[in-house]
């Protein structure tokens, strides 16, 4: 009976010294399936997968420095002509220009002829003569308003070839003068009106003046009409 108890000590002890001596070898990978150690022949590539969809939109990010100035394009075609803008404010006055050649001055004891007409409906005045002609008999007035440059003038109203009125303005130097005049007068149909330089020095007589913005003007109208009695 003392001999089982030794017996198994003696197992127990065996045990123990073979599990000690195997825990100093190196692990030995476990065998892997026949699929991978044991290779086959490699199989064809698949087919392209669907695409996927399209990301979100990723933010703005910051404005860019400006680039270079480009080449300048060719000239475009003409365009259409547009409306016509308001009118601007008045400029400055211009630089005088040079004077011009002398007109032709009234010639005396003949009619001055106004020839730039503001007003004439009746055709009481007839520009290619200078004389305002009645045709209705009554009272009129007449006036004249003369610009005197260069030299002195004379002149004097006449009706029906007689004076009726005389104006006389001397000249003064570096200057532009005004002369004028006004009568009341009766006229009876077919009489005539007009203004002339009088006197026997031409020269220094007839300094009536116009241009562009200097006017010699002669005026007459009816203020009343004769009245039938009869």
């Amino acid at each position: 009976m003392k001999l089982v108890p030794n017996l198994l000590l003696c197992l127990l002890l065996l045990v123990k010294l073979y599990h000690t001596e195997t825990a100093d070898e190196e692990p030995q990978p476990p065998k892997e399936p026949c699929a991978n150690w044991m290779g086959g022949a490699p199989g064809y590539p698949g087919h392209n997968g669907v695409p996927g969809r399209d990301g979100k939109d990723g933010k703005d990010g910051q404005k860019g420095d400006n680039g270079e100035p480009g080449e300048p394009g060719p000239k475009g075609d003409t365009g259409e002509v547009g409306a016509p803008g308001t009118e601007g404010p008045r400029g400055f006055p211009g630089i005088p220009g040079m004077k011009g050649e002398k007109g032709e001055a009234p010639v005396p004891n003949i009619p001055i002829r106004f020839t730039k007409i503001f007003y004439n409906e009746q055709h009481h005045y007839d520009e290619t003569t200078g004389k305002f002609r009645c045709s209705i008999p009554g009272l009129y007035y007449f006036t004249y308003h003369l610009t005197v440059y260069l030299t002195d003038v004379k002149v004097s109203l006449y009706k029906k070839d007689k004076a009726v009125l005389f104006t006389y303005d001397q000249f003064q130097k570096n200057n532009v003068d005004q002369a004028s005049g006004s009568v009341l007068l009766h006229l009876s149909a077919g009489e005539e009106v007009w203004l002339q330089v009088y006197g026997e020095e031409e020269k220094e007589n007839n300094g009536v003046y116009a241009d562009n913005i200097n006017d010699s003007t002669f005026t007459g109208f009816l203020l009343y009409p004769d009245l039938d009695l009869h």
